[in-house]
């Protein structure tokens, strides 16, 4: 029983997430807390399941993980959502407005077309995105995320702030989609990235991880080794991987990066200075030589 709980477990997640936003009140959307209450209860329930069917020992989370984890999620839910609504939302909003933007076809979609359109259309940003950090200057914001030493639940949060603004980033905002669709598509988005970095014994069914990333295949993106990283870059939509030719099959339990030393919060936030401080290190041991 306990095996076909654990191999059905995230399909029925994402079912039971379209149903129960599809079936919420739209009064319920006049209280702002309402997606980030459900988006963080989902989060915590992906992280209980850690206790209920480890999948390995050596990332088995204890007090000091939990609390940088904790950390992450208050930042992100607080100040990085608050920056990108200020600087990247609202703007979009503004512009969408002001050009009489309209794609009104949308609101003629099915409830479903509309969440599979904004989970569509976030996660071919993030893909790209998360590809091109693998592949130019922006791995320095991204690196932060690949030192850690194990995956968790909550592991998805945590990295360098501009990295986590610069996820945070999509163009839905110019779109004509019902509120409770975006939320609904952002609520898979959690789901599916949560389950991707815990430390759960999945078992899931085939098309489930073809289209879906598990942690299986998210862990190999973060086994050790900076050119190892470079496949499976798909946050949630590992299906992209396949499209676009970077997945890769198997799974990884050693992860991090360079000697796999897990950095504390500050050095997370001060990583992508490391290029700078390089070269004023240089720069004074030239002038002092």
């Amino acid at each position: 029983m306990k095996r076909l709980v654990f191999r059905l477990l995230q399909p029925a997640t994402v079912v039971l997430t379209v149903l129960a936003w599809a079936a919420m009140p739209a009064t319920w959307l006049d209280h702002p807390w309402v997606p980030t209450a459900t988006s963080i209860l989902t989060l915590l329930y992906v992280q209980a399941l850690e206790f209920a069917n480890e999948r390995h020992a050596a990332w088995r989370l204890d007090g000091r993980e939990f609390l940088t984890d904790l950390f992450y999620l208050v930042l992100f839910y607080t100040v990085i959502l608050a920056v990108e609504t200020k600087l990247v939302e609202e703007p979009l909003g503004s512009a969408k407005s002001a050009l009489g933007i309209t794609t009104a076809w949308v609101l003629e979609l099915p409830f479903i077309a509309q969440v599979a359109l904004v989970l569509l259309l976030f996660e071919l940003g993030q893909y790209w995105l998360h590809r091109l950090m693998h592949n130019s200057f922006l791995w320095w914001t991204h690196a932060p995320h690949h030192h850690i030493t194990q995956l968790n639940a909550l592991k998805g949060l945590v990295g360098n702030p501009l990295e986590l603004f610069l996820i945070s980033i999509g163009v839905t905002a110019l779109l004509d989609v019902p509120p409770k669709a975006t939320f609904c598509a952002f609520n898979i988005l959690v789901a599916v990235s949560s389950f991707a970095h815990a430390n759960v014994r999945f078992d899931p069914p085939r098309w489930y991880a073809f289209v879906f990333t598990t942690v299986e295949t998210h862990s190999l993106h973060h086994q050790v080794g900076f050119k190892e990283t470079r496949c499976n870059y798909a946050n949630v939509l590992i299906l992209l991987d396949h499209v676009f030719g970077t997945f890769r099959p198997g799974e990884a339990q050693v992860v991090g990066q360079d000697d796999r030393r897990r950095l504390g919060i500050r050095e997370q936030f001060l990583f992508p200075l490391r290029p700078l401080l390089a070269r004023a290190r240089q720069r004074s041991a030239s002038a002092g030589g």
